[in-house]
């Protein structure tokens, strides 16, 4: 399983990532986003959540997971203990993306048939996710960096594949990827919260055909 999440990632490039939306509208934004062409999605974990947010949270991953079956694949982000990885692995996360470098979190994704997408920024945390056994690093905050910032990164890592997140949306994104990012995570840009509360599902769609026209287009 986790090799064919690898693969998906790197042929569809894009994650969908669903931060601080209420569970009661989580399932039509997922549709909304499968219909224009994005099957990757990332709910995000409040590292300040309560007990019972927590079981809340959980209980919205096996959702989609019951909704969608292998047509979606789903993964958990903002991980960052043992606790939190143990929760989104018995959810029926596929993939664990986190804010930062925790080789122990990295070592235990593995462990546990995981694809591990920790976050990194400067050479050094992305060597130390690689060496730990990351399948991706999440360049993070990409759009504040810049695209020259991974063209530079690259030279020497090229042994490293990146996924950009942060500040990517449609027209930017081939600029990160001719500067050789492998993938994108896009939250705020697309999974846009005003559109959910007024139900206007079809812009998230046509948002989402767009992304996914945008890494097509690339050349």
């Amino acid at each position: 399983m986790r090799e064919d999440i690898v693969r998906r990632i790197e042929t569809d490039k894009l994650i969908a990532i669903i931060r601080g939306v209420e569970q009661k509208y989580v399932l039509g934004l997922v549709q909304a986003l499968l219909d224009g062409g994005i099957s990757l999605v990332e709910i995000t974990l409040n590292q300040s959540g309560t007990q019972e947010e927590n079981q809340s949270f959980a209980d919205t991953v096996r959702m989609v997971k019951d909704e969608f079956g292998s047509d979606v694949r789903i993964g958990v982000g903002t991980v960052m203990d043992s606790a939190q990885l143990a929760m989104a692995s018995e959810a029926g996360a596929e993939f664990i993306v986190s804010p930062n470098v925790n080789p122990s979190v990295i070592r235990k994704t593995r462990e546990a048939g995981l694809v591990s997408i920790p976050g990194a920024m400067t050479p050094s945390e992305c060597a130390v996710a690689h060496d730990a056994g990351a399948d991706f690093v999440k360049l993070f905050p990409a759009g504040s960096l810049g695209p020259g910032y991974l063209k530079a990164l690259r030279a020497p890592l090229n042994h490293i594949k990146f996924l950009a997140v942060g500040g990517i949306d449609e027209k930017n994104l081939c600029d990160y990827m001719n500067a050789g990012a492998a993938g994108f995570g896009v939250g705020g840009n697309l999974v846009n919260r005003d559109w959910i509360h007024a139900g206007a599902y079809e812009k998230i769609t046509d948002l989402a055909k767009d992304y996914v026209r945008a890494v097509h287009n690339v050349h």
